[in-house]
């Protein structure tokens, strides 16, 4: 009898706070900007952190009030540089402005310690090992943000440009007409 009532008791408690939380998420709710959101869309979402926030979100809300520069983005390079500056109706200076090639970190077998810094700070964990063991990078994970040369005390990890392989290999773009 008291195992059934229990039981009764708790969905009717369950029923009770999942409705509550329905209500208060639809009449509590707050309204974002929607240019917000569309900056958002356009950035890359890795979260890297490289323009110098913590993720694209509170980048997209800095680059829509104004307090930051629409080439703020390095993974986005310059053609989010040119969708923003399109979207927000602000000039932008493209001539000095260059891709970066992309990156992706490798760990030296010969000076990793094992000492977890790197991947402590990896944002998209593409860094694997454990504690005294040689780490090493997923190259298909690794965004190139090089968090982890920067905390990395031996030095072992560097930044090189990914090698191009059957797998994702690609046509070059065609050259624009003079």
């Amino acid at each position: 009898m008291y195992i059934l009532s229990a039981i009764v008791i708790l969905t009717a408690l369950g029923l009770f706070l999942g409705l509550s939380l329905g209500i208060a998420a639809k009449y509590l709710r707050v309204e974002s900007d929607p240019l917000i959101e569309k900056v958002e869309a356009l950035m890359p979402g890795s979260q890297c952190g490289q323009c110098g926030f913590p993720g694209c979100r509170p980048a997209a809300e800095a680059v829509v009030s104004g307090s930051a520069p629409v080439t703020l983005c390095p993974p986005g390079g310059t053609s989010l540089v040119e969708q923003l500056a399109k979207l927000l109706g602000v000039e932008v200076d493209l001539s000095q402005a260059k891709d970066a090639e992309p990156m992706v970190a490798r760990v030296s077998e010969d000076t990793c310690t094992g000492c977890t810094r790197c991947f402590k700070v990896c944002p998209t964990d593409a860094i694997v090992g454990a504690a005294k063991q040689i780490h090493a990078v997923v190259a298909d994970a690794c965004i190139g943000c090089e968090k982890c040369v920067n905390v990395c005390p031996t030095e072992c990890l560097q930044m090189h440009p990914i090698e191009v392989t059957l797998r994702d290999w690609r046509w070059p773009k065609p050259m624009a007409a003079a």
